[in-house]
């Protein structure tokens, strides 16, 4: 009867792995299928019609921008903007720009940022194409404005159109800077310049605007820089049904050096304040989008969704003031690319607090600048979450330990609790009085095994965001059939391991007083290893190695508690 029952249990199991893996294979390909195709602006110029989706509701009849989508604080320029050829004939030129570690697509219309592609981060583990991260078109809008708007600005009530001397730009080997320059000339004899400059290896970019005023008046301006996107899903979140990562803007004060504010508040609660230096970002796992304007001065920030549902959030410069005759300038930086903490901190301060510990940051980032120190040693990120897990193991050595003989000590005494559960079973003020002095009477503290893992669990749960949050670990190999430590075990094999680790542990602790508490108990090793399927393998691994270290730690206890009172 016991091999049947064993047989039929086998034969469910390997059933339900077979019916999971068809249904993650399904999804894949249904994804994969739903996704639009959609052509990369990189690729080259088309018109601005197929460009930018139908339903987006933020243009004109002449498929101009909205008003509305540009800052509302300034009043707006006199309308002297000159129409080119270009603009009538509706074509939103493209310039290419490639660097070492950016793809740019520029649109002339506006000299907006209408594609960041980034080289070094593929967007699938297998493929060739780089990720996206800013991109326009009928998937997904998100882009980064900026421009001259106020008194005599060149981007209201329509955007700025400008002209440039080529159309593909790129950072030839032994280059390290590279410049783009966009050409704007005003009827009465205003130039402007909006100047692009990269760097190699850097993933921020400096927008410069170079006035030059041969008018006879004195111009003023005020610069703005904004990021544009819709509230479609992060496409770099993939976190099953574990915590999900924040999407949203965010932003630091002198009150609050990080703060966010998801669509829900950009919709409901818009925000707005002058702060001195600062920074404006639109936040999401693993990358960010971010304006860094002049640090030494104030600039007005604020967040906001436009009519058509497209979420705003930037900045607005104190106005930029040129003489007749005279020449002038205002720049602004833009970052865009993966969450690399030590390099934000060194762009802007607080920017590196976008990688998102939550309250427990205190904890997370010197965990995480040890994980770094051991995978500089090792070279795997896999086995850097293994010594890293072993190490605060070996920290809490004591603690555990304390924990694990109390419960040991707790096992022991099993059957004299039971007895006097049955001798007492009518009595519950005798009974307790009998527990309480049987525990005096063998020196135990039924709160002794719970303590010391409450103590830890902040640890545990800030190496767990550590863990979520660190793009380091997208696209890392383990070994075998771990390729990306980032996304689920595709076998299931470490969640199936965990699950396995959770039900022994089980055993070597009393069981509950309670028969329900028992009982679901029991299956809490199947519950958490159903939600544990869809984790990313770095998280599952290191709960797998953490329950296997304190399964060893607890059975040595345990062993050695049981045969002293053997002796």
């Amino acid at each position: 009867m016991d091999i049947q029952r064993t047989l039929l249990i086998g034969a469910i199991a390997l059933l339900s792995f077979m019916l999971l893996s068809e249904w993650v294979a399904f999804r894949d390909a249904r994804e994969a299928d739903a996704a639009p195709a959609t052509q990369r602006l990189t690729a080259g110029s088309v018109p601005a019609s197929a460009q930018v989706p139908a339903a987006s509701g933020d243009t004109d009849a002449a498929g101009e921008p909205a008003t509305g989508e540009l800052p509302a604080d300034l009043p707006p320029p006199p309308d002297d903007t000159p129409e080119t050829a270009a603009a009538e004939a509706g074509d939103a030129r493209i310039v290419q720009v490639f660097t070492d570690t950016l793809e740019l697509a520029i649109d002339l219309n506006g000299g907006d940022i209408v594609e960041v592609a980034l080289p070094k981060y593929l967007a699938e583990l297998d493929g060739d194409d780089p990720y996206v991260l800013l991109e326009r078109n009928s998937r997904r809008t998100y882009v980064a404005q900026s421009g001259l708007v106020g008194p005599d600005g060149i981007d209201a009530p329509r955007r700025a159109r400008y002209d440039a001397a080529q159309t593909r730009y790129e950072l030839a080997p032994g280059q390290d800077t590279l410049t783009i320059d966009l050409a704007w000339t005003g009827n009465n004899g205003l130039k402007i310049t909006k100047r692009f400059t990269l760097r190699r290896g850097e993933y921020v970019l400096d927008v410069t605007y170079l006035v030059e005023n041969n008018t006879e008046a004195r111009w003023q301006a005020n610069l703005f820089g904004q990021i544009k996107r819709d509230s479609s899903p992060d496409p770099s979140a993939d976190a099953g049904l574990g915590l999900q990562p924040f999407l949203g803007a965010a932003t630091t004060q002198p009150d609050d050096r990080f703060t966010k504010f998801d669509f829900k508040d950009m919709r409901e609660d818009p925000f707005k304040r002058q702060l001195e230096g600062s920074w404006m970002a639109m936040v999401q796992h693993y990358f960010l989008s971010a304006w860094i304007p002049n640090p030494q001065q104030t600039h007005t920030y604020s967040t906001r969704v436009t009519s058509a549902g497209f979420n705003i959030a930037g900045f607005t410069s104190p106005a930029l003031v040129v003489d007749p005759g005279e020449r002038g300038s205002s720049t602004a930086r833009f970052y865009a690319g993966p969450k690399d903490q030590y390099r934000l901190e060194e762009i802007s301060p607080f920017l590196e607090l976008s990688v998102d510990y939550g309250w427990l940051w205190w904890i997370a980032q010197p965990l995480f600048w040890l994980l770094n120190k051991i995978h500089a040693l090792v070279g795997n990120w896999g086995v850097a979450i293994i010594a890293l897990t072993v190490l605060i193991k070996a920290a809490f050595y004591k603690l555990s330990a304390t924990s694990y003989r109390s419960m040991a000590n707790m096992r022991r005494i099993t059957p004299k609790v039971q007895d006097i559960r049955e001798q007492y079973a009518d009595d519950k003020q005798k009974q307790s009085q009998a527990m309480m002095d049987l525990y005096r009477k063998e020196k135990i503290n039924p709160l002794g095994g719970c303590l010391p893992i409450l103590v830890q669990m902040p640890v545990f749960i800030a190496l767990y965001w550590v863990l979520m949050e660190s793009v380091e670990l997208r696209h890392a190999p383990f070994m075998l059939w771990i390729d990306d430590l980032s996304v689920m075990d595709p076998y299931f094999v470490l969640p199936v391991l965990m699950g396995a680790s959770m039900f022994f542990m089980q055993k070597l602790n009393p069981p509950p007083p309670d028969p329900m508490q028992a009982k679901i108990m029991q299956w809490l090793p199947v519950v958490f290893t159903f939600f544990f399927l869809w984790f990313p393998a770095g998280l599952v691994l290191y709960w797998l190695v953490n329950n296997l270290l304190s399964m060893g730690q607890q059975f040595i206890i345990t062993r050695q508690i049981e045969n002293a009172g053997k002796a």
